[in-house]
């Protein structure tokens, strides 16, 4: 199984020398908004005009004519010293999984798998040198990991990530490597482009990735694609697990079979669907 290219245009990092400027095509308040929306996080989930403007680069006033345009519209709330997003920011991210059929498809078959093999599931998608979780079906078991949609890790030390990483053109993947921060999470973190090159394109060639304690210690995940009826990766799914509980020599006996069966279903189900 030989994973396949997904489409390019859309996940291509700009080089810094064609950043967008201000024009027909660009509309820079729109990009200093999401600026101002993306600046509050698990580390600032409330924030004051001054902090504000210092995390964006923007000046008071510029960061207050944006923060009040939010709270008009109820995507910000404030106290009149603190600011914080409200639940209605959800549907800004729920607009997306909604125009994407592929998540309900997913759903059922990703639980069956959960049972099958009594570990957590998750679906992702490449955004530039980070995956996204975009569905996510837990087990009971407690982790330390704590991941839910929408949330980032680091492509190049993932299992789902070198399987999204894997579709890309050899220069595109190289310059994503190089672009990317790569953190020695673990004592096993592979950080060195050329090695991460090639454990990627291995990964192209057998269809599936198996990562062992790169992000977290104890943490051991393997990831399969998903693809459309035209056989372009449009997403991976993984199973993750701990390593006290199941070595990786034994994860990829007893649960890969299930794993990239749940995937082919998956994509079978992608490719009978009319576009």
């Amino acid at each position: 199984m030989t994973l396949h290219s997904a489409l390019p245009p859309a996940l291509p990092l700009a080089p810094e020398s064609s950043a967008p400027k201000p024009g027909d095509s660009y509309v820079q308040s729109f990009a200093r908004g999401l600026e101002v929306i993306r600046s509050f996080s698990a580390t600032a989930p409330e924030q004051t005009l001054s902090e504000v403007a210092s995390r964006t680069g923007l000046t008071r006033a510029g960061a207050r004519r944006i923060l009040l345009t939010l709270q008009t519209l109820g995507y910000v709330e404030s106290d009149g010293k603190w600011f914080r997003l409200t639940p209605r920011i959800l549907d800004l991210g729920f607009a997306y999984l909604s125009s994407m059929p592929i998540w309900d498809l997913a759903e059922p078959v990703m639980e069956g798998l959960v049972e099958q093999v009594r570990e957590s599931c998750s679906a992702s998608v490449l955004d530039g040198t980070d995956i996204v979780y975009v569905l996510r079906v837990p087990t009971h078991k407690i982790m330390r990991t704590n991941l839910g949609v929408g949330s980032r890790l680091p492509a190049s030390c993932t299992s789902s990530g070198r399987v999204l990483l894997a579709t890309l053109p050899d220069a595109e993947l190289e310059r994503r490597l190089h672009a990317c921060p790569r953190v020695q999470h673990t004592g096993l973190t592979v950080t060195d482009v050329p090695t991460l090159i090639e454990r990627i394109r291995q990964v192209r060639q057998q269809g599936w990735s198996l990562v062992n304690q790169e992000l977290e210690e104890g943490l051991i995940s393997m990831a399969a694609p998903l693809t459309n009826r035209a056989g372009q990766t449009v997403a991976a799914m993984n199973i993750s697990g701990q390593a006290n509980r199941t070595s990786a020599e034994v994860m990829q006996q007893t649960m890969l079979p299930a794993l990239l069966q749940a995937a082919h279903t998956i994509s079978q189900m992608l490719g009978t669907r009319r576009a």
